[in-house]
């Protein structure tokens, strides 16, 4: 089973920029769509992006589209968010999970949820 350790939140000002990274730890992850959810205080928490196992294919919320990229690199069992343009109605704790379902935004077919880590944008 892929278990994730997500890391790079912080405290940044609206229009900057912030790189998250995702941990796997196991053989499988290659196997896995990865997806980055987001859940912000008082709110249920939400699909931002995900990719295919192979890398090929991303999707993205229409709240980050053209501002976040997701990527990985399975050599390093790592998956990433770059995030621009940031704005304060980002402001979550960010989560990364794995998922055996192709192009899903469900949380509830991802699996080894990391602890998440903490982005607030400033205005």
């Amino acid at each position: 089973q892929v278990q994730l350790v997500e890391s790079g939140g912080g405290l940044v000002q609206a229009g900057g920029s912030l790189r998250l990274s995702c941990a796997a730890s196991g053989r499988t992850f290659s196997g896995y769509d990865m997806g980055w959810f987001r859940q912000a205080p008082g709110k249920e928490r939400e699909f931002v992006c995900s990719i295919r196992w192979s890398g090929g294919n991303t999707y993205y919320a229409d709240s980050v589209k053209g501002r976040f990229t997701i990527s990985r690199d399975n050599a390093k069992n790592t998956v990433y968010l770059q995030m621009n343009s940031l704005k304060p109605e980002d402001t979550a704790v960010y989560y990364c999970a794995a998922s055996r379902i192709e192009s899903s935004r469900d949380e509830g077919t991802y699996r080894g949820w990391g602890q998440g880590t903490q982005v607030t944008v400033s205005s």
